[in-house]
């Protein structure tokens, strides 16, 4: 299975530079995998495709103003961090730029309540930086850290909880789960109504999920690794609804990998944490996930191998010819599609 089976052409004018005003009326590609038939609709239609007893499960995660820039005393010289992961203490795994210059042993000063400390350079060119403050991390992020939009989007953006979904409550991830950003409370509290039931779970999405593929066999790439929880309460109610008939609709891919993570080969769902590299590829066998709410994703990813697993790649190729052809709106502030 090679890499270029899964590029398309896109073109650029598509490519979202910013939100819709109003989230849940974004469009909505819906596919219905039985059937081949695609409707076009507006996100908030997507109450119609789900049924009571039903469960929809998101990911609560939220999205840290991760990118910050910093100066060397001695130079001047400035270096851009994008952190990805909390190690110990105060250590992160991050991306530097330009990455030559930030050797293990300098200080970037980035404010004066912050600064970061170059420790290692890890194989794959990552960085692990200390950070050096006093107080609440995550407080001193939002004075002075920038939301870690793709680069893809060239557009400011004016309000950084647009990157967020309204359901976002536990600091950890450099990208947005980006499905999730088409919901509002009155939305979701009309699902509820419906006696569908929403449940969270967690993964901190590492920016290598948006990563096209480099290498040209698929058998090849290895998959970063990201945090994941489920509560014993999340999934009780997960696996009590597949009991009954229930379906488990993921929010988004980030979800999706996680239920997948965690769920035995009868398809039950095992509550903990840990790390993931899950790598969901066409021949994967879903265990836990019958239908799948995302984003359109870029070429070459390993996002659209996973929605290729969940359909077919020709399916999945038929739906994005059709999304160009009706002009719909692709990547993080772009339009859903949803896969039953």
């Amino acid at each position: 299975m090679k890499t270029s089976d899964f590029y398309y052409d896109l073109p650029k004018e598509l490519i979202a530079q910013s939100p819709c005003p109003d989230r849940e009326h974004s469009r909505l590609l819906a596919y219905d995998r039985s059937t081949g038939k695609i409707e076009d609709k507006i996100f908030s239609d997507i109450i119609d495709y789900l049924n009571p007893g039903d469960v929809l499960v998101r990911n609560d995660t939220r999205v840290i103003p991760a990118r910050i820039y910093g100066r060397r005393e001695d130079t001047g010289g400035t270096m851009e961090f994008l952190l990805l992961k909390r190690l110990e203490g105060k250590k992160w795994e991050c991306l530097a730029k330009p990455g030559r210059r930030a050797k293990p042993g300098l200080t970037f000063t980035v404010s004066p309540e912050l600064s970061a400390t170059v420790i290692d350079t890890l194989d794959d060119g990552n960085k692990i930086i200390e950070l050096n403050y006093d107080g609440i991390l995550e407080e001193i992020l939002d004075r002075v850290g920038e939301m870690p939009l793709p680069p893809y989007i060239t557009k400011k953006l004016e309000d950084k909880e647009r990157y967020q979904t309204v359901y976002a409550r536990e600091n950890g991830s450099a990208a947005a789960p980006t499905a999730g950003l088409h919901f509002t409370p009155e939305l979701l509290q009309r699902i509820s109504d419906k006696g569908v039931e929403i449940v969270d779970v967690l993964l901190h999405v590492g920016l290598g999920t948006f990563r096209p593929v480099s290498e040209e066999n698929v058998e090849d790439h290895r998959m970063h690794s990201e945090y994941y929880r489920c509560t014993e309460e999340a999934a009780a109610v997960i696996n009590a609804a597949r009991a009954k008939g229930g379906r488990i609709i993921a929010v988004g891919t980030t979800s999706c990998r996680t239920l997948e993570s965690i769920a035995d080969d009868n398809g039950i769902i095992h509550a903990g944490s840990g790390m993931t590299e899950i790598f969901i590829k066409p021949g994967y066998k879903f265990k836990a996930v019958d239908a799948l709410i995302t984003n359109f994703h870029l070429p070459e990813s390993t996002l659209l191998m996973l929605i290729s697993a969940f359909c077919s790649r020709e399916e999945v190729m038929k739906v994005y010819e059709h999304a160009v052809k009706e002009r719909y709106r692709f990547f993080s502030f772009g339009d859903a599609s949803f896969f039953y």
